[in-house]
């Protein structure tokens, strides 16, 4: 049994390092045009499909970001990170990932967004939001358990050929 803990990221050690993570799903959030309007609905694949996501921690382009790190012992399980988007006074959780599979649906998840809704909280935030992919049923469905919600979309964020490819970027939130 993992003895998991939390601690605040050294950025000179994360800064810029670079992870990556699969996603494995057998469904994805449609969201096709209908007359005014848009119909949302969970579509079944015909097989399951792999995603892999890359990225690198504490990018840049993060605002005085803070981050944390779920650990056992010295091994880093997973982080997340964020910032105040101080224009419209919203948390953004930039990225949050557990890197093994196996080590999922174990809280890990849970107590990394929890301390960042409590970050958010602290900066006195009026709400947090997220961005993550319609074919990610796992992140979305988990999300929700932990009282975000559906805020927005958007059908051509990463590419012109999002919608055939089940990619549409997915914004969430959840008031403070």
């Amino acid at each position: 049994m993992r003895n998991i803990e939390i601690r605040q990221l050294d950025y000179s050690k994360f800064e810029g390092q670079k992870y990556e993570a699969k996603i494995t799903t057998d469904r994805y959030l449609a969201i096709e045009p209908r007359d005014d309007g848009y119909l949302v609905q969970w579509k079944e694949l015909p097989e399951p499909m792999t995603h892999t996501l890359s990225d690198e921690m504490l990018s840049d382009w993060l605002d005085d970001p803070v981050a944390y790190g779920a650990f056992d012992g010295d091994e880093l399980l997973g982080f997340v990170e964020g910032f105040l988007e101080k224009w419209n006074n919203r948390y953004r959780i930039a990225n949050i990932c557990v890197f093994d599979s196996e080590a999922r649906r174990s809280g890990i998840g849970t107590k990394l967004i929890e301390i960042m809704i409590s970050e958010a909280a602290k900066s006195k935030a009026r709400m947090v939001v997220l961005e993550t992919q319609s074919y990610n049923f796992k992140a979305i469905s988990f999300y929700k358990k932990n009282g975000f919600e559906i805020i927005g979309f958007d059908r051509y964020a990463y590419s012109n050929h999002d919608p055939e490819d089940h990619n549409l970027r997915i914004e969430m939130g959840r008031m403070i």
